[in-house]
């Protein structure tokens, strides 16, 4: 969007914030791009303040409070089609009973009506000295009973350390004041502030919600220093398997034969299996099924076996997942990322060059993640479906549970192993792809997108970097939704046959 000056949105953002004056942004629908609109304004004041590392936990926040505000904007018009007293205790708990499917079958619908009836969302920005002021307001007031509800969420909140105290506790979720609102407050604890941060209210005809971040009491190195801690964890870790040492060994020397290479990769009969998977997959279109192991090496050649093994001994490491159900959606989603990364970098991108790179490091970006799950698999579930229902980052929520950076987490055990720096790197910045390297910023930046892409239920890509899409040469959303059905398509039918083939 640019105004009558040829100013884009951001750059108005940019200029009331360096002037500390107010931006507002306004919506009676909250579409998509408006979401991703706020967060970006959000940004562009946090790099003003010096903290751009805040973003995704304010980012958070925001999200919570527009989104309440908007459910509030719908329940108003609800009410009133269902000729329904909000503040009537008996009114309320029969709507209540049906607000929730019914918008959500008809949210279309719904959406026209308060626009229609001119209710809106509306978010302010201002800097004031150091503290970033937000306030979001909408037009519906929030009823006395709504509000005790809140401050009751605030003070239980003061109970909980961390989330995962939160998540095991049994909370009232069926309003977007619940769990919403405790998780928010442990956000900013987090980061050193408290609930006086946070405040609703009523104030000329519309509910109020402000949060004000004092940016030099914000404790930053909050947010990573326990990662360090787990990260520590690793050094008790084994080794990789010593037949894998030796085969990475004979892969370095300019001496060693294919025959023999083969010889001692057959001594391993989960590796062979895993070779020969490998060869007879989508990746090498071979016209007939190849059992060869010798035939197989040279296929692959050294440099995809190389690769190859370095997710083959992370997985002998730490664990397949026969054990653990969230440690095996771990690895499912990690080869569902390698195969949109292979595809991506040789359809989309066609860079022949980081194949064998994107489809190693696909498999193995969220290695921290399963070191963490093999501790606590039950929070990292809670974690996850938390974060598919509300449609926001998990590594939000990573970092609130007791301070664990995953991708940091598994970058210093990709480290420790000796794994390339490309593998390192792409793992400690798969998802902020604008940090890592610039010698491998194209790789990280192809298993970014994947990793967005294969974790996608729906159509709306707006979340992802725009600067990651330039990087790719992908214009628009429109081509981004092409690229997901391709590879979508191309995974469940290579998965299909797969297992056809066992």
């Amino acid at each position: 969007m640019v105004d009558n000056n040829g100013q884009t949105v951001l750059e108005q953002a940019r200029d009331a914030a360096r002037g500390q004056k107010p931006f507002v942004i306004k919506s009676f629908t909250l579409p998509p791009h408006t979401e991703a609109q706020i967060e970006d304004v959000l940004g562009v004041f946090l790099e003003e303040l010096d903290r751009p590392i805040l973003k995704d936990s304010i980012a958070y926040c925001l999200r919570e409070l527009t989104v309440n505000g908007k459910k509030a904007n719908t329940k108003r018009v609800y009410f009133d089609e269902k000729g329904l007293i909000l503040d009537d205790d008996g009114d309320y708990e029969k709507g209540m009973r049906s607000f929730k499917q019914e918008t959500l079958d008809n949210i279309t619908y719904w959406l026209e009506k308060q626009e229609a009836a001119k209710l809106y969302v509306r978010v302010a920005f201002q800097i004031q000295g150091r503290d970033l002021h937000i306030r979001v307001a909408n037009n519906t007031i929030i009823t006395r009973k709504e509000q005790i509800r809140i401050y009751d969420r605030i003070a239980r909140s003061r109970a909980f350390r961390t989330m995962e105290e939160a998540m095991t506790t049994v909370l009232d979720d069926s309003e977007g004041a619940g769990l919403g609102i405790v998780i928010l407050v442990l956000m900013l604890k987090k980061l050193g502030l408290d609930e006086e941060s946070f405040d609703i209210d009523v104030e000329h005809n519309e509910t109020v919600a402000r949060l004000v971040i004092p940016m030099d009491q914000t404790k930053v190195e909050n947010l990573s220093k326990i990662s360090d801690e787990l990260a520590n964890h690793i050094d008790s870790l084994p080794q990789f398997p010593e037949n894998i040492l030796t085969l990475r060994a004979m892969l370095e020397d300019p001496d060693a034969e294919m025959a023999e290479i083969a010889r001692v990769l057959g001594q391993d009969p989960s590796l062979t299996a895993d070779l020969l998977r490998t060869v007879n997959s989508a990746r090498y279109m071979l016209p007939r099924r190849m059992d060869n192991v010798v035939e197989a090496v040279k296929v692959v050649g050294l440099r995809g076996l190389r690769q190859m093994l370095f997710s083959y001994g992370t997985q002998r490491v730490l664990g397949d997942g026969d054990n653990n159900e969230t440690t095996r959606r771990l690895w499912e989603h990690s080869q569902r990322t390698a195969f949109f990364a292979y595809g991506i970098a040789r359809y989309v991108v066609k860079r022949k060059d980081i194949l064998d790179d994107v489809y190693v490091s696909g498999i193995l970006h969220d290695m921290g993640k399963i070191v963490f799950s093999s501790l606590h698999p039950d929070t990292v579930a809670r974690i996850q479906k938390f974060s598919r229902d509300r449609g926001i980052p998990s590594s939000v929520f990573e970092e609130m549970s007791d301070g664990i950076d995953h991708a940091e987490v598994g970058a210093r055990l990709a480290a420790q192993w000796n794994f390339p720096d490309v593998l390192v790197g792409t793992i400690r910045h798969h998802h902020t792809p604008m940090k890592a390297d610039s010698q491998y910023r194209d790789v990280v930046a192809v298993v970014y997108l994947a990793n967005e892409l294969a974790k996608a239920a729906g159509d709306d890509f707006s979340h992802i970097d725009a600067r990651v899409m330039r990087i790719l040469r992908i214009k628009d959303t429109e081509q981004l939704q092409r690229i997901h059905e391709k590879m979508s398509n191309l995974y469940d039918r290579e998965f299909s046959r797969l297992e056809r083939d066992r």
